[in-house]
């Protein structure tokens, strides 16, 4: 499926369109994955990096109270850092292990962006050959040039309202570590 799924994003001139429709013909049945460990081995086993950011941006946009409409950029990642609320189909687990997933794939989204931005995966397949041929420089987006600033207000802001939900509780070591991963 996964392959299936690759190839289908790279079969047009726009894998950037393609992706964008396949991920909004499979983002409801993600949402109907039921544990986590499955969820995370679709997405750990998605073939097409493209493809993955584009269904990890639709789960983070599902779950932001106020959805944004700039496109998939690092300025849009910590925004995404910034204003989601848990995933909505994890009522059933702990609170700290809503978290610690939302984490985890956001440091999936930024990873497999870098992947699409660093080999040139928006262009189509023969293009993207010249530009590797060519050593051709990413293509940045404007919202792409974010500060350490920028950074650490975003990753601040996570966790106070992260402190407001735990209350007294301290952070779990496991969350810690995806904040500074992140980071």
């Amino acid at each position: 499926l996964q392959r299936m799924l690759s190839i289908a994003v790279e079969v047009d001139r726009s894998p950037n369109c393609s992706s964008c429709k396949i991920a909004d013909v499979i983002f409801p049945f993600i949402l109907n994955i039921p544990l986590r460990n499955q969820r995370e081995a679709f997405l750990n086993t998605m073939d097409s990096q493209l493809l993955r950011c584009k269904v990890l941006e639709l789960m983070f946009q599902h779950s932001c109270e106020v959805p944004t409409n700039m496109p998939l950029s690092l300025a849009k990642i910590l925004y995404f850092l910034s204003h989601s609320v848990l995933l909505q189909y994890q009522e059933e687990a702990a609170i700290c292990e809503r978290w610690d997933e939302m984490l985890q794939y956001l440091t999936l989204l930024l990873l497999s962006y870098q992947n699409v931005v660093l080999g040139h995966l928006r262009s189509a397949l023969s293009e993207r050959m010249d530009l590797i041929i060519k050593k051709a420089k990413p293509k940045l987006q404007d919202d792409d040039h974010i500060t350490q600033l920028d950074i650490h207000l975003n990753i601040e802001n996570f966790l106070s309202r992260l402190q407001q939900v735990l209350g007294e509780e301290p952070f779990p070591l496991q969350i810690k570590e995806k904040v500074h991963m992140l980071q």
